[in-house]
C-alpha cells in the first residue's frame, strides 16, 4: 500500500479525504494488469437502482471514450463562488469524480499514468495544491483532452452540498439512481428534498444485509464449488433429527468484514508479542473501552452483529476517545445468520487474524489485570514458549458488584477474596470449570506450576499462535471451551499456571443462550449429544490417548 502511497504523496492536497482523496489517479497500476473496466465509486454514495443498470453503460462509450463521469452541479469549477476563487482548469462545469466509468485497458494504452503526472507538475506551478483531490486532476486531463470522457445522464451521480443544482437532475425522486452525499457536512447538507434523502439512506442502513445474498440473479463465482459441497453436506443432514438446527449450525456461511476500522501494529522485533483475543455481541459493546484501558498491547476482536447494528458500532467506536486512540485493536465483523450465537466460529475468525507469535484467548466479560500484557511477554521468554508446546494459565475470579475497586496487586486481590468482594471464578455453580488451576496453591505460589487436565477444565490460556481452532459444532452456552482444552491437551500441550497473573470477571445480565440452555431441556439433550460425538472425534483421532477423556467424562 504504501507503494501507491509515494505515487501521489507528492501532490500537495487541502481536501479533507486527505492522501486517499488521490488515490484513484494510481488505479491502472493498482488494478491487476487483466482487468479491462471499472466502476470506481466514493464511499459517500447511496445506490437507489441495480448497479447492473450502470454497468451497462460501457456499451455506449464510443471512439477514444475511456471515462465516464458525471457533469459537476456546483459552479465551483466555473470560479464564482465568491470574489478571487480560482478554480483549477476545467472543461465547463467540470465533472465530479465520485462515480466513475473507467477503462483500464484503453487508458493503458493512452499512457494515462504520465498523462495526469505531467498535466499534475504543469498546473501546480501556478496552483500550488488541489481543493478537490483527484477531481481537480482529473478534470484538467479532460480540459486538454475532452474526447476522453463519455458523458453519463446526472441521475447516475445526484450531488448533494450546499452550491449545488442537483434538483435539476430529477424531476422525480422516483428517477434518481445514485445520490452522493459530497459535502463535509454529508447528512446535514442543505436541499429541499435531504429528509426523503436521509430517510433513504437510513433505510439501506436498516436493511438485513443477508436479504442481498438471494439469488435473484445468478452470478458464477469461483465459490460454486465450494458452495455444491455445502448444499451436498446440508442434504445429508436428517431434518428430522432433534438436534438438525444445531448441525446445520456448524456448515452456516456467514458474511464477514474483517478491520472493519482502522488497524495497524507491527509485531515488536524480539517475537514474545500477545494478542489478547476475544468475541462480544451488541450487548457487551460497554466492556470495549474497560478492557482497552486494562491491556495495552494488541486485541483482535470478533463482533456478532446485524447490519444495523455494525453502523451503531460505528457510532459508538467513533465517538468515543478511548477507542479511537487505540490502531492496535482489529474489528472483525461476522454478520448475523441463523438462531444460534456462534461462539466458537467468532473466536476462530479473532484468531486467524492474530499476527503476534502469541495469542491470550479470553473473554469479553473479562477484565485481565494491569500489566498482565508485559508480565506474558515475559512469561514468554522464562518459560520458553517458542520451544516447548505450554497454554500459560491466568487464574480468572469474578464480582457480583458492578463497582468494584480492581485489584492493583495479588496481594491486593487476596485481600479481597478474603474479604468476600472477589470469588475464584463460578466458585458457585461450576467449580469444576477452574478447580484444576489450584487457587490454595496460587495464594502462595511464587514461581510457575503445572497442572494436570481434568474433566471440564476451561481455564484462559496464552497459547503459541499456531495452537489447534476451536470446534464449531458448539454454539450458544455450553462446552465451547471445553471442547478446546481437550484438544490442547490431547495435542500434549503442558498446562502451566502463572503465580502473578489474574483476570476478573465483570457481573453482566445473563446471555440469551445460557437463559435457553437453563429452560430448554431439549437444548441440554443436544449439547449432550455433541459432547458425545465430539469424545468419539477425539478417540478416532488420538487413538488410546483419548481414552481418559470418556472415562473422566463418565466419572464427572
Amino acid at each position: 500500500r504504501l507503494v501507491w502511497y509515494s505515487e501521489v504523496s507528492w501532490i500537495p492536497n487541502k481536501h479533507y479525504s486527505g492522501i486517499y482523496g488521490l488515490m484513484k489517479l494510481v488505479l491502472t497500476k493498482t488494478l491487476p494488469s487483466d482487468l479491462q473496466k471499472v466502476i470506481v465509486l466514493d464511499t459517500d454514495i447511496t445506490f437507489a437502482t441495480d448497479i447492473a443498470e450502470l454497468w451497462a453503460v460501457f456499451h455506449k462509450f464510443k471512439g477514444q471514450q475511456v471515462l465516464g463521469l458525471v457533469e459537476n452541479q456546483s459552479d465551483w469549477y466555473l470560479g464564482n463562488l465568491w470574489k478571487n476563487h480560482r478554480p483549477w482548469p476545467a472543461l465547463g462545469r467540470g465533472f465530479n469524480t465520485g462515480v466513475i466509468l473507467l477503462l483500464l485497458d484503453r487508458l493503458r494504452k493512452l499512457r494515462w499514468e504520465q498523462m495526469w503526472r505531467l498535466t499534475a507538475e504543469r498546473e501546480l506551478m501556478s496552483m500550488l495544491s488541489t481543493s478537490l483531490a483527484d477531481q481537480d486532476i482529473f478534470n484538467a486531463v479532460i480540459k486538454q483532452n475532452p474526447f476522453l470522457v463519455h458523458q453519463l445522464p446526472c441521475f447516475w451521480n445526484v450531488q448533494l452540498s450546499d452550491h449545488t443544482r442537483s434538483e435539476k437532475c430529477y424531476k422525480d425522486v422516483s428517477d434518481l439512481k445514485v445520490i452522493h452525499w459530497n459535502s463535509p457536512k454529508k447528512l446535514r447538507v442543505k436541499n429541499k428534498h435531504v429528509e426523503f434523502f436521509r430517510n433513504l439512506y437510513l433505510t439501506f442502513l436498516e436493511y438485513d444485509g443477508n436479504l442481498l445474498r438471494r439469488e435473484l440473479f445468478g452470478c458464477p463465482s469461483e465459490t460454486d464449488h465450494n458452495s455444491e459441497n455445502l448444499q451436498k453436506t446440508l442434504l445429508e443432514l436428517d431434518e428430522d433429527d432433534p438436534c438438525y438446527e444445531f448441525r446445520r449450525e456448524r456448515f452456516t456461511v456467514h458474511r464477514t468484514h474483517l478491520y472493519f476500522l482502522h488497524y495497524e501494529y507491527e509485531p515488536s522485533a524480539d517475537q514474545s508479542d500477545v494478542t489478547l483475543v476475544a468475541q462480544l455481541s451488541m450487548d457487551r459493546l460497554q466492556m470495549l473501552e474497560a478492557i482497552c484501558k486494562h491491556w495495552e498491547g494488541p486485541i483482535s476482536l470478533a463482533l456478532y452483529l446485524s447490519d444495523a447494528e455494525a453502523q451503531q458500532f460505528l457510532r459508538y467506536a467513533q465517538g468515543s476517545e478511548v477507542l479511537m486512540s487505540r490502531s492496535n485493536v482489529g474489528y472483525h465483523i461476522v454478520y448475523k445468520e441463523g438462531q444460534f450465537y456462534p461462539v466458537n466460529l467468532l473466536r476462530n475468525v479473532a484468531m486467524r487474524q492474530v499476527n503476534t507469535p502469541y495469542m491470550f484467548l479470553s473473554d469479553i466479560d473479562f477484565l485481565p489485570m494491569y500489566g498482565l500484557y508485559e508480565y506474558l511477554r515475559k512469561s514468554v521468554v522464562q518459560l520458553d514458549m517458542a520451544n516447548t508446546k505450554k497454554a500459560l494459565v491466568v487464574p480468572a475470579f469474578e464480582t457480583l458488584r458492578y463497582r468494584l475497586s480492581y485489584p492493583k496487586s495479588k496481594a491486593e486481590l487476596l485481600s479481597q477474596l478474603d474479604m468476600g468482594t472477589l470469588f475464584t471464578f463460578r466458585y458457585h455453580v461450576w467449580t469444576k470449570g477452574h478447580a484444576p488451576t489450584n487457587f490454595a496453591k496460587w495464594r502462595t505460589a511464587t514461581t510457575p506450576y503445572r497442572v494436570q487436565w481434568e474433566a471440564d477444565f476451561e481455564p484462559y490460556v496464552m497459547v503459541r499462535r499456531d495452537c489447534p481452532e476451536y470446534d464449531r459444532r458448539f454454539v450458544g452456552f455450553g462446552w465451547n471451551k471445553v471442547a478446546h482444552i481437550m484438544e490442547l491437551d490431547a495435542q500434549e500441550y503442558e498446562f502451566v499456571v502463572l503465580p502473578n497473573a489474574y483476570m476478573i470477571h465483570m457481573p453482566h445480565a445473563p446471555s440469551f443462550d445460557i437463559t435457553k440452555f437453563r429452560s430448554n431441556e431439549q437444548y441440554r439433550v443436544c449439547l449432550k449429544t455433541l459432547k458425545e460425538e465430539f469424545q468419539q472425534n477425539m478417540s478416532r483421532r488420538y487413538g488410546f490417548a483419548a481414552l481418559k477423556y470418556m472415562t473422566a467424562e463418565n466419572n464427572s
